[in-house]
């Protein structure tokens, strides 16, 4: 559509370039409104986005050229090549070390993460479609388009995957703040809900991406989706699990002080009952 949006002299600003820094720029308000909403201190804000550019990056290069090995003297230093289940892992891990280094619960700062995410995925496809990149197969569907100036170009007709997923990424978002946030009140519920329904949504569109099944008729893209949910699944049983106690979602829980006490049973924190003393006998 709009690979190059305005040069000046020498330098060219590339619709993708600009898309992506939005994604993160996006990504970073959405996440400073979650964490003043869970009592967090948002200045520590800076230094997830900076993890998570970083990682993410790093990320999405790696998956990349793992895919593509043939292409590493092209990919490996310039601005393409990238795929986003590889900069979410490496974004993801990334953001849990700074997470963990934090005084706050990892899992806290990783529900407040979960709707940027999804903002961040629909503002970064938006790049896709402009760059004219991750289109999807022939089709003959009204809305279908062509991306003669796309990377690689196409006159065909095509799904417009990029729309798809942008919309689905906000869908995503609108679930995960209006929905379940406001209902589920337990801390990681955001996150395993976020892997469940974005391995869904990449599932189901790859049905119509141009990728080469690896596996039982399946993409790799779909085979990591498959995996998304299943560990979506997995948290979201271990937090409603029979007997499961885990904090309300919005504090960032400290861990219980436990105290020993001349029985040896170990106390939580919360003060014992005082045994009654009996009368004195005049």
């Amino acid at each position: 559509m709009y690979p190059e949006l305005f040069s000046i002299g020498p330098l060219t600003i590339h619709s993708f370039g600009v898309m992506m820094a939005l994604a993160f720029v996006t990504a970073g308000l959405v996440l400073v409104w979650q964490l003043r909403k869970k009592g967090i201190d948002p200045q520590i804000t800076y230094s997830l986005v900076i993890a998570a550019i970083i990682g993410g990056m790093v990320g999405a290069k790696v998956h990349y050229l793992i895919i593509h090995p043939d292409q590493f003297s092209q990919a490996v230093f310039s601005g393409r090549g990238l795929v986003w289940y590889g900069g979410l892992m490496g974004g993801a891990l990334a953001v849990t070390l700074v997470a963990w280094r934090s005084k706050y619960r990892v899992a806290v700062i990783a529900d407040a993460a979960a709707p940027a995410l999804a903002v961040a995925y629909a503002v970064g496809r938006m790049g896709c479609f402009l760059n004219g990149d991750d289109y999807g197969k022939p089709s003959g569907l009204p809305w279908a388009m062509a991306f003669p100036k796309g990377d690689p170009p196409t006159t065909t007709l095509v799904h417009p995957t990029q729309l798809y997923e942008i919309l689905a990424s906000l869908a995503i978002f609108a679930i995960l703040v209006w929905v379940l946030a406001p209902r589920l009140k337990r801390v990681g519920v955001l996150i395993w809900s976020y892997l469940c329904l974005a391995g869904v949504e990449r599932f189901l569109v790859e049905f119509v991406r141009t990728n080469q099944p690896v596996l039982l008729g399946l993409t790799q893209q779909q085979w990591i989706s498959v995996g998304l949910v299943v560990v979506g699944v997995g948290g979201l049983w271990w937090l409603y699990r029979p007997g499961a106690r885990v904090a309300a979602a919005g504090v960032p829980a400290k861990r219980p002080v436990k105290a020993v006490g001349r029985t040896g049973r170990e106390a939580s924190g919360s003060p014992q009952p005082r045994k009654r003393k009996g009368k004195r006998k005049p």
